[in-house]
């Protein structure tokens, strides 16, 4: 691996691995255990899944960059730093932010059309019926399994260059604590743990910027990265950069990169079902602050990381202290995602292998409980309920949900150690997932989206455009290079052919169908009768009265009316945001540095770096103080609860959301009445 010995020794390894997973499953169950004795939170089939359609946009937001934050938006974009220069954390960053801030759009119209969805795909099937259904449940799937695998991949071949922990160890350690927590605390402890994770992460990434940008003893400031970046493009000038230069945002491989990029996010985002679940879980009127604060937080993630760390290798590996000094770093561990840890070493020694290790235990911890929660949802509602028990109790279905999230844990740490010994890494998977899940996007999003989208063409372009994808993927990499293996396949040309024919063959295949068939005018009634879990037999076993639990209280006529109202407006304010954001994050910044092929100079990479600094305090104020401040009354009011509680002054009367402080008398046990 790119560190010749590893830093630190494979007892820390196991020590975070096991112990941090544990000690934050410890942590979850303690939660879950205080929300359902002071705030009447069962964890019902629906509280599971949803978490009674309550959370709040602060939260919403630090999950979205939790969720969105994977071992990939670290690793990866240094990867690309460090090959292309400034321009790869830009692309990475706008290539993926975008995504976000449309999908903003989706999971608004989501709450309009279908108030009690569970997944995306119960939307299809109510609208189309079975076959489409399985068709969308299969891309959903494969969906889960290539992020959870890029997670795994990844995740692993930072703790085995870090502490020599075998890969095929860290695969099967890493998910254990994230399988504990989920099943004890639903889509309700991925909310908390999320922001946890990203406090962490962002703490984390500010103390790596102000090492490499103001204390470092070889670097300390931007102008002297400036000068080392100068010297290494003077070394090692980048291919197809305008100068060869590290400094410039003119990149042709860069722009490549991009393409791919914005192409495989949107697969992840729009086929996954994580996202729609966490925009289920959101309250109705938070939804759209919630993801577009998420969006633009995630953005400095990726941007100033890898500006940091991609950099900072380029400007120390000519320098003694380097983890590969004389060489550069072998471009496997490029691909592996080892840049960011080298640099680490390189910079604090085993201090910022200790750091890094954390980092990446964060990133992939959070992002594959929202993958658990995304696939036992599926499995519980589409597959279950759908086929197998239409009459499932809420218990059983939080069996099922339960069998669910341990199942997938499993097979996918075995099939990631499968992937590590066949060769396949993190930076191949990223490149490829477009390819593979592309396809679906716009018929997914225009069942939502668009009345006359017809039964032919959501059932068949999805298969058709994979099909058109592979054919263009791997005919593209046997031109290219005459023979398909793993580097000519992973080669940038082929993956753009894949990634781009599978995203765009839909435009041509859903209108041909829609039209060669007769369109359909849909009125949108089917999806609102999809019905909510009974949980009734779990909420008598509590002796709780089912409408006190969040989310199950219903609501009058007057009140859905406004809600729609909202909702409505909503939506509108969410479809200019997404193109002006879209405009203003791939067209109106970056195209005139891209077109004029401008170097930077010493102040304006100074000027880069400093927005990077500030825009990442602005993250952490939006999704580490936010939403403390947001849910700062359930917080005082149940510390207040534990301490008479614990004092024995007496168990207080449990809060109902939605209600004022008091409780009313006649739901409480006698006790408490008196």
């Amino acid at each position: 691996m790119g560190l010749n010995s590893p830093p630190l020794s494979q007892g820390v390894g196991y020590g975070v691995v096991i112990g941090l997973g544990l000690a934050f499953a410890f942590g979850m169950i303690l939660t879950t255990f205080v929300l359902k004795r002071y705030n009447y939170e069962l964890q019902t089939s629906e509280m599971f899944s949803t978490a009674g359609r309550t959370v709040k946009s602060g939260l919403v937001a630090s999950a979205v960059v939790s969720s969105w934050t994977w071992a990939a938006t670290l690793l990866q974009s240094s990867a690309v730093a460090y090959s292309y220069g400034v321009s790869g954390p830009f692309w990475y960053a706008s290539g993926a932010t975008v995504q976000i801030i449309l999908f903003a759009t989706i999971a608004i119209e989501l709450k309009r059309r279908a108030p009690n969805a569970h997944t995306f795909l119960e939307v299809i099937r109510a609208r189309y019926g079975a076959v489409t259904h399985i068709v969308f449940m299969v891309f959903g799937l494969f969906t889960n399994i290539l992020v959870t695998s890029m997670l795994l991949t990844g995740g692993s071949a930072v703790v085995n260059s870090l502490t020599g922990m075998p890969t095929a160890a860290a695969c099967f350690l890493l998910p254990v604590g994230v399988v504990l927590y989920t099943l004890f605390g639903g889509i309700k402890a991925t909310f908390l743990t999320d922001y946890a994770h990203t406090v962490v992460i962002l703490v984390i990434l500010l103390m790596f910027a102000f090492t490499a940008y103001a204390t470092d003893p070889y670097l300390g400031s931007p102008s002297k990265v400036w000068d080392l970046l100068h010297e290494a493009a003077q070394r090692h000038p980048v291919e197809g950069n305008a100068g060869g230069s590290y400094l410039t945002m003119r990149s042709k491989e860069g722009a490549i990169f991009f393409v791919i990029n914005i192409v495989g996010n949107f697969g992840t985002v729009f086929c996954d079902n994580g996202y729609y679940n966490k925009a289920i879980a959101a309250s109705p009127v938070d939804a759209l602050p919630g993801y577009i604060m998420g969006g633009l937080s995630w953005f400095a993630i990726p941007w100033l990381a890898a500006t940091t760390m991609g950099l900072a290798a380029l400007a120390l590996e000519s320098n003694p202290i380097f983890p590969t000094y004389p060489n550069r770093i072998d471009p496997a561990d490029v691909s592996a995602g080892l840049v960011l840890p080298t640099a680490a070493v390189a910079m604090l020694g085993s201090g910022g292998a200790a750091a890094t290790l954390l980092l990446v235990f964060m990133a992939v911890t959070s992002a594959m409980s929202a993958e658990l929660i995304a696939v036992s949802s599926i499995f519980t509602y589409d597959f279950y309920q759908t086929y197998i028990n239409p009459r499932a109790t809420g218990r059983q279905l939080i069996y099922m949900s339960h069998s669910m999230v341990i199942g997938f844990a499993i097979a996918m740490a075995a099939w990631s150690t499968g992937l590590y010994y066949i060769g396949i890494s993190m930076g191949y998977l990223y490149l490829l997932m477009g390819v593979i899940i592309s396809s679906a996007v716009l018929p997914a999003t225009l069942t939502l989206m668009w009345s006359k989208q017809n039964w032919w063409a959501a059932t068949f372009t999805p298969p058709l455009g994979f099909a058109c994808s592979l054919i263009a993927w791997l005919v593209t990499a046997k031109k290219e290079s005459g023979e398909l293996t793993v580097a000519t396949t992973g080669a940038n040309n082929p993956m753009l052919a894949g990634n781009v024919v599978a995203l765009l063959s839909p435009l041509i295949f859903v209108p041909v169908l829609t039209y060669a068939f007769g369109v359909q005018n849909y009125d949108w009634v089917s999806m609102k009768a999809i019905r909510k879990g009974d949980d009734h037999d779990l909420a008598a076993a509590a002796h709780v009265d089912l409408e006190l639990i969040p989310g199950e209280r219903r609501n009058s006529i007057a009140d859905e009316e406004e809600e729609q109202a909202k909702l409505y407006k909503a939506s509108r304010i969410a479809r200019w945001m997404t193109v002006f954001m879209t405009l203003a994050l791939l067209v109106l910044w970056p195209m005139p540095m891209y077109g004029s092929g401008y170097i930077f100079s010493k102040k304006f990479f100074t000027g880069w770096v400093v927005v990077g600094i500030l825009w990442m305090f602005f993250s952490a104020f939006c999704v580490g103080l936010y939403p403390l401040w947001e849910g700062r009354k359930t917080s005082i009011r149940t510390f207040k609860a534990i301490y008479l509680d614990i004092t024995g002054r007496g168990k207080p009367k449990p809060h109902i959301e939605g209600e004022g402080t008091e409780t009313p008398t006649e739901v409480l046990p006698e006790k408490m009445k008196e």
